[in-house]
């Protein structure tokens, strides 16, 4: 059973910065071909954050770009998110998404950590 669980989520004023942490559990002898965070604050839908694939490519929703970045650890699948210069609109529950292709589509999600940034 592989799961992802994230964590570094919370409260933090404007302007600050924040790690998030996803790490895939289980027993896993692969590399997932993407790897990467969404979010979804209240009443909008979910979107995309920031995305990794194995070869180190990249994707960052224009409203992140040159605030967060992305890295990732293939040979634990691992993938964090450093958000720095945090705005109000920022906050979400942010998940972590890790897919890939093992002879049929596989897509994990984890359940999401709540980042908040205060007025």
């Amino acid at each position: 059973q592989v799961q992802l669980v994230e964590s570094g989520g919370g409260l933090v004023q404007p302007g600050g910065s924040l790690r998030l942490s996803c790490a895939a559990s289980g027993n896993i002898i692969f590399s997932f071909s993407a790897m990467g965070w969404y979010r979804q604050a209240p009443g909008k839908q979910r979107e995309l954050v920031a995305d990794m694939t194995s070869g180190g490519s990249t994707n960052y929703a224009d409203s992140v770009k040159g605030r967060f970045t992305i890295s990732r650890n293939n040979a634990n699948n691992t993938v964090y998110v450093q958000l720095n210069s945090l705005k109000p609109e920022d906050t979400a529950v942010y998940y972590c998404n890790a897919r890939t292709v093992i002879g049929r589509y596989l897509e994990l999600w984890g359940q999401g950590t709540l980042v908040t940034v205060s007025s």
